[in-house]
């Protein structure tokens, strides 16, 4: 599907985008990347990372920015929409712009897709956004929705929308475990509250459900890989085993704990092997054979919820992970 193809990547200079264009460049041999983001030195540092791959194309350009997204999807054939305010507390102090960037960003993605012609966008999601308690989630929840919708927005066009939506991702920098890592020099890790729980996915695994979705996909599906859970306070003592733990409360918009499916998408549900799919309700999709293929529809009042998950990973685990992070760093 992806050979001699061009592939675009919004907000694509993060730890994902890093992960997804060697992933990319080593298994699907496209013709060009193109990584849209608004951070010039970023970018000069992730073509220094990749050698200055001539199929690595780097534009400045903000989600925002409706005519630039035109100017760069010229010639695209898939989209990755990774670009999004992801910080729970900044989203809360800036509301405004939180919409700006993961709403108006996501309608903006949507129509220059259609208008160029793109085949598929795959967006990318959180957990935050099922049942959301703060902003972030959402925004995130009416983007999912916009993806979603876009289908039929597109009418008899070819372009098709899906989303991938997954927890934090261990080793990335918008994860908790850069956090605790930096304060344990100090010999105290301020903890929210010990038994927070949180989905745990690694960046291939992330990069992984996106290739799954891109490969699988009719168009308004909502794809959730299956994952463990984690508590913060098994977190800490996996990053800091010797330091002491300051608990200083939830913070602003934060929950206990996630979930990525609700009782209430329980009804338009399906389970797969590695994966759960989110059917949209509207126009029938959630009863389209295209769309279900083998899928197994989950019990009604099914919820995915990082407190009652059946998977879990233990200190030790993720101690595994961060020295394979380690080693990825030093190669």
């Amino acid at each position: 599907m992806f050979k001699n193809s061009t592939i675009m990547v919004t907000g694509g200079t993060g730890s994902f985008g890093h992960a997804f264009v060697k992933q990319a460049l080593d298994n699907c041999n496209p013709k060009k990347i193109i990584i849209y983001s608004r951070d010039e030195m970023k970018q000069w540092d992730m073509a220094k990372v990749f050698d200055n791959d001539p199929r690595i194309r780097f534009f400045i350009g903000d989600v925002r920015d409706k005519d630039r997204l035109y100017r760069a999807m010229d010639g695209v054939d898939y989209v990755v929409h990774a670009a999004a305010m992801k910080i729970v507390p900044s989203a809360e102090y800036n509301p405004f712009e939180c919409i700006k960037t993961n709403i108006d960003g996501a309608m903006h993605v949507i129509d220059a897709a259609i208008d160029r012609k793109v085949k598929r966008v795959v967006a990318l999601s959180t957990d935050k956004a099922s049942s959301p308690a703060n902003l972030y989630g959402a925004t995130k929840l009416a983007s999912d929705k916009l993806f979603v919708a876009g289908n039929a927005y597109s009418g008899d066009k070819t372009t098709s929308f899906s989303v991938v939506r997954y927890g934090n991702v261990m080793c990335s920098r918008g994860s908790v475990i850069p956090f605790f890592q930096e304060q344990a020099k100090t010999g105290v890790l301020p903890i929210t509250d010990p038994r927070m729980t949180r989905f745990m996915i690694s960046l291939n695994q992330s990069v992984e459900a996106v290739w799954t979705a891109f490969n699988d996909m009719v168009g308004g599906e909502i794809y959730i890989r299956k994952i463990p859970s984690m508590t913060i306070g098994d977190i800490a003592k996996a990053v800091a085993p010797n330091a002491k733990h300051n608990i200083i409360g939830i913070r602003p918009g934060e929950k206990l704990h996630e979930q990525m499916i609700s009782v209430e998408d329980s009804y338009s549900t399906y389970e797969y092997p590695n994966y759960y799919k989110i059917l949209p309700a509207i126009h029938n999709w959630s009863v389209d054979p295209a769309r279900i293929k083998e899928g197994v529809k989950v019990a009604e009042g099914f919820e995915y919820n990082s407190a009652t998950n059946n998977d879990w990973m233990n200190a030790e685990a993720l101690q595994f992970w961060l020295k394979r992070c380690a080693q990825q760093d030093a190669a």
